[in-house]
C-alpha cells in the first residue's frame, strides 16, 4: 500500500514539472531572440557620437543653403543656356495648350478658332506656372480674340499682332499670380476663321 501512495504522488508531480520546464524554455527562447535581435541590429556596437554630430551639422548646413538657394530661385526662373562655341544662345522650350480656343469676332458672325503654343528661354517653371494657371491664360487669350474685328482680319500683320497681344496678356497674368511671366513668344499651331 505504501508503494501505491508513492506512485500516485510521483504521477501528480510530473505534470507540474513539465509545465515549469516548458515555461523556462519559452522564457529562454524569448530572451535569446531579443538579445540576438539587438546584436544583429548593432545595439551593442560602440557609437561614434562625434561623427554623428558632424553629419548632423553638415545636413543642417546643406538644408540652410538649399533654403537660401530656393528663395533666390523662387524670385525668377533662370534662362537655360544653349551650348554654342561662338555665341551665347538660349534654349527654346515649347508647350502647347491642350484645347483649342474658339471665339466670335466683334460685331460679326465670324468665329475664330486656334491652338496656341508658348515658347520660353527660361526653365520648366514657366511651363509649370502656365499649366497651373491655364484657365486664366485661356480666359485672357479669349478676351483678346473677342476684341478682334473683321477689319482687323484684313490687315497683313493680323496674326503677328494677335500673337503679341495674347503674349502680353498671358505674361501679365503670370506676373500677377507668380511674380514672373517668362513667355517669350506665342505661336499658332492651327488658325481657322469661319
Amino acid at each position: 500500500m505504501a508503494d501505491e501512495e508513492i506512485e500516485v504522488e510521483v504521477k501528480k508531480k510530473s505534470p507540474l514539472i513539465k509545465i515549469i520546464v516548458i515555461a523556462l524554455v519559452a522564457i529562454l527562447l524569448l530572451v535569446g531572440t531579443v538579445v540576438g535581435t539587438l546584436f544583429v541590429t548593432g545595439f551593442f556596437d560602440k557609437k561614434d557620437t562625434v561623427a554623428a554630430e558632424e553629419a548632423l551639422k553638415n545636413l543642417e548646413n546643406a538644408a540652410a543653403n538649399n533654403n537660401a538657394g530656393a528663395n533666390a530661385t523662387n524670385a525668377a526662373p533662370q534662362k537655360v543656356a544653349k551650348e554654342s562655341p561662338e555665341l551665347q544662345r538660349f534654349e527654346n522650350s515649347y508647350m502647347e495648350l491642350e484645347k483649342p480656343l474658339v471665339s466670335n469676332l466683334t460685331n460679326t458672325r465670324k468665329v475664330i478658332q486656334l491652338n496656341l503654343a508658348i515658347m520660353t528661354h527660361y526653365d520648366e517653371r514657366v511651363f509649370k506656372n502656365a499649366k497651373k494657371h491655364e484657365f486664366a491664360l485661356r480666359s485672357v487669350a479669349l478676351d483678346v480674340m473677342r476684341q478682334m474685328t473683321e477689319a482687323d482680319l484684313a490687315k497683313p500683320e493680323f496674326r503677328k499682332d494677335l500673337a503679341a497681344k495674347i503674349r502680353e496678356e498671358m505674361n501679365s497674368v503670370l506676373q500677377k499670380y507668380e511674380d514672373f511671366g517668362g513667355i517669350e513668344e506665342v505661336y499658332f499651331t492651327s488658325f481657322v476663321v469661319q
